[in-house]
């Protein structure tokens, strides 16, 4: 299992989406919530956000059937 943890800006890098909207879908319980770090750092389990872009990428390929 892949525990890296990787920051807000790879993040944004890896989904495009912006810094409100990643917090948004995490309160939403729509993509994976950050790890807090300290009082003013969270980071983001790698394999879950990849995990969360692959289920786009199947979510998409079931909706072109």
């Amino acid at each position: 299992m892949n525990n890296k943890l990787i920051k807000l800006q790879t993040v944004i890098s890896l989904t495009c989406l912006s810094r409100s909207h990643v917090y948004a879908l995490a309160q939403q319980n729509n993509f994976p919530k950050p790890i807090k770090l300290s009082e003013r750092s969270s980071a983001w389990v790698e394999s879950e956000v990849l995990d969360w872009i692959d289920a786009r990428i199947v979510l998409r390929n079931e909706e072109a059937v």
